[in-house]
């Protein structure tokens, strides 16, 4: 079985299976929201200054302050933890909105037991009532502000892992239809390839067979590289279709006319890989093939209002079918591999035309988008 997909370890990594469960949910890193926090205490930390001593006023400002400064770490890994186990949702903010409650009445308890007044605050608090838990809402809501930073945080953190592993997935899919695209031409190249070996060994001619069957062997060996990516350099790009050529001049011998036309800076473009091979197989089948007297070929590569444009241009047979009218499209299977392919890499950033010309040749275009192999990919 061909495995039609070999996808890059980093996507691969993005797209292990996760289960289920919310105590795999996509965090932000531990210090993210503590330092998110930390403009409140900054602000708690500016409203105290100009308050010191004054009394009860000063008193509660630093309490804030101090509810905060000693809270934020363990409230922060208590919310991470309730995070993972529950996810968000009305337990979580429940369970929080007691915590940072307590948080608050605890700090008070230590200012007072740090002041020596513990003792007179529990007498006023057992004849009076109420009073310990007078002026915490202050220190609560400082509490309870941190806590709704880190929410907003960790839930922009999930958004952008589920943005990311929804783009790995489209990655990967397009990976697979690209290659799956890709190993379609080996068996519709090797056919024609085997056919005319066959041809020639019927015709006695067994020595060009045999020349054909080694070009043949160093080609697939290069059409079956591992290392070969979705785009290589125009320069690989030739020489590939040059190894392919090599084959069909053995096949065709006298009947081929070949023109190479590379303009200046565009070998080091990128373009997808085994494009330029069916255009030209395309060319040499349907036209030079069918001709009872040589035919010349034009490949052409340039670069023209900033776009790569890659041309093969052949003589059509000497009899032309019916209904071929200058202009008409002929389809094929490399070309209609070719369009899906471009499709799929460049979404409206590319196009193929192809048809009869006004001077009776067949010709194909496609337009790339110009870029160097140091861009990345799209």
């Amino acid at each position: 079985m061909v495995e039609l997909a070999s996808p890059r370890r980093q996507t691969r990594q993005l797209l292990e299976p996760m289960p289920a469960s919310p105590a795999n949910r996509s965090l932000p890193p531990f210090w993210l929201p503590v330092l998110a926090g930390l403009p409140v205490g900054a602000c708690l930390l500016v409203m105290a200054l100009p308050i010191l001593g004054h009394g009860n006023a000063s008193l509660s400002r630093t309490l804030y302050l101090l509810a905060f400064a000693f809270w934020v770490v363990p409230l922060t890994w208590l919310q991470r933890w309730l995070w993972q186990r529950w996810g968000p949702g009305l337990p979580l903010a429940v369970t929080l909105l007691a915590t940072t409650y307590a948080m608050a009445l605890a700090t008070r308890i230590l200012s007072y037991a740090m002041q020596g007044a513990l003792s007179k605050a529990m007498d006023q608090f057992t004849h009076q009532g109420g009073v310990m838990f007078r002026g915490l809402e202050g220190a609560w809501l400082v509490l309870v502000a941190h806590c709704a930073i880190h929410a907003v945080v960790a839930h922009y953190a999930e958004l952008r892992w589920e943005r990311e592993n929804h783009l790995a997935t489209h990655l990967l899919a397009r990976d697979a239809e690209l290659r799956a695209l890709r190993y379609q031409l080996q068996p519709h190249f090797l056919f024609n390839v085997l056919n005319a070996i066959s041809a020639l060994s019927a015709e006695g001619r067994a020595q060009d067979a045999q020349r054909m069957v080694s070009r043949l062997g160093d080609f697939l060996r290069t059409m079956l590289e591992p290392g070969n990516g979705h785009e290589v350099a125009v320069a690989e790009e030739v020489a590939v279709t040059e190894g392919y050529l090599e084959i069909e001049r053995i096949r065709l011998a006298e009947r081929l006319r070949l023109r190479w036309s590379i303009g200046p800076h565009v070998l080091g473009k990128r373009m997808p890989y085994l494009l330029l091979q069916p255009l030209v197989e395309n060319g040499l089948r349907h036209g030079i093939a069918a001709r009872l007297s040589p035919g010349w070929v034009d490949i052409q590569i340039h670069h023209r209002d900033g776009k790569l444009v890659v041309g093969v241009i052949n003589d059509v047979p000497d009899v032309r079918p019916a209904g071929t009218e200058a202009g008409a499209a002929r389809t094929s299977i490399g070309l209609e591999n070719v369009r899906a392919r471009l499709a799929r890499l460049y979404p409206q950033g590319a196009a193929l035309h192809a048809g009869y010309r006004e001077d009776g040749r067949f010709g194909v275009e496609v337009i790339l988008p110009l870029r160097d192999m140091a861009d990345s990919p799209p």
